[in-house]
């Protein structure tokens, strides 16, 4: 009999995607993310085609009109990760009942948390963005 397992196997390596053709966030600290090449000092919106600056200084500030460029892409994103910085905050049920309906499912999480749950949907190919306020 051969030394082969039946089981899975043991690598649980993770698809990596492109930096060169995906927003993947690098690295995040007090006051700012480095997504791609580039250092962002604002809250951001980003998704794996782009990042912009998010016009919201707080994580409460969250609407949907301040997510309108996530709406206008093709095919929007099915998955927004709120990243509220040092912890998360609650949204009010009418604001995520809004989201639902323009089809956004929200997770809300601390920043930290969200740059990596972002980046682990994006290498699973999943229609994500990230909402995020730095720490």
């Amino acid at each position: 009999m051969s030394g082969a397992s039946a089981g899975p196997p043991d690598d649980k390596t993770l698809p990596t995607p492109d930096p060169a053709r995906v927003q993947l966030i690098r690295s995040y600290g007090p006051g700012h993310f480095v997504i791609g090449e580039r250092d962002w000092r604002t809250p951001v919106l980003v998704t794996p085609a782009t990042t912009v600056e998010w016009s919201v200084s707080r994580a409460e500030d969250l609407s949907l009109a301040s997510l309108a460029p996530l709406r206008q892409l093709q095919p929007p994103p099915e998955l927004l990760v709120l990243g509220c910085g040092a912890r998360a905050i609650f949204v009010p049920p009418a604001l995520r009942v809004e989201l639902k309906e323009a089809g956004l499912a929200l997770e809300v999480v601390d920043t930290g948390s969200a740059c990596r749950i972002y980046n682990v949907l994006l290498a699973e190919g999943r229609r994500v963005a990230a909402a995020l306020v730095p720490l």
